[in-house]
């Protein structure tokens, strides 16, 4: 992924940013300390990815304390994860917002242009997951990747999986989610020519241990290429199967 550094200096090569705005820039405080909490606005330039607030356990007071750090120092796009919907009303009084109740995901600003190497294919197993999927989605749309949905897809009817076999050979990544026995994950593993990354979801009867069952599924897939992220971390996969579709070669 294109650092923020990097296009700092390639700015400063091309004329487009003189030595001294380019320092300043680099040099702004790397964290602005608001007491509760450290706000890390050289995580962009570090990782090519700006600071990500995560709203269970915050008040909606600190959340907006936080947004308006992000915002003075610059940041257009505010990705808000596990946000609760009297805390998304909260903070949409102040900063307008698109809120995803399912999801848990509040968006501030608008959502880049994809700027990734191809598309992200999200799958589910089944309806139940789809919470799980859209903070996956969604987050990978708001650090700039073309997102391709496909829910209910799972190993009871995979019919409905082959059904979309031009969506799975064409993608860059997949994020397969999937509860009870977890083997969505192997089946697309089996199935695909690009990384993986599952996600096992608490969705399960008893015996399930609210994801545990597939989780240790996941983490036994016979199909190379698999990677696992924890229990319901939609974002988690979100994330890092961003990361994988911004891969630039490092000369």
């Amino acid at each position: 992924m294109k650092s923020k550094t990097k296009e700092i200096l390639e700015a400063v090569q091309n004329g487009s940013m003189s030595v001294e705005d380019a320092l300043l820039k680099i040099k702004t405080e790397p964290f602005e300390d608001i007491g509760y909490a450290k706000i890390d606005h050289h995580r962009k330039i570090r990782q090519g990815v700006a600071e990500v607030i995560y709203g269970g356990g915050k008040t909606a007071d600190q959340m907006l304390g936080i947004i308006e750090s992000m915002k003075r120092h610059g940041q257009d796009t505010i990705l808000i994860t596990r946000l609760s919907k009297e805390d998304a009303s909260r903070i949409a009084e102040i900063y307008p917002m698109n809120y995803n109740p399912l999801a848990r995901v509040a968006v501030l600003g608008e959502l880049p242009k994809p700027s990734g190497i191809g598309k992200i294919v999200v799958a589910t197993g089944g309806t139940s997951d789809i919470p799980v999927a859209e903070e996956a989605a969604l987050t990978a749309e708001a650090m700039g990747n073309e997102v391709t949905r496909l829910y209910d897809v799972g190993v009871a009817g995979i019919h409905r999986l082959l059904s979309h076999n031009e969506d799975v050979m064409t993608a860059s990544v997949i994020i397969a989610i999937a509860g009870m026995e977890g083997a969505l994950a192997s089946v697309i593993g089996g199935l695909a020519d690009c990384p993986v990354i599952a996600v096992p979801t608490s969705v399960g009867y008893g015996a399930s241990f609210g994801g545990i069952s597939a989780l240790l599924s996941m983490l036994n897939s016979c199909a190379s290429g698999v990677s696992v992220v924890n229990i319901d971390n939609g974002f988690g996969a979100g994330y890092l199967a961003s990361m994988i579709n911004h891969m630039e070669a490092k000369k």
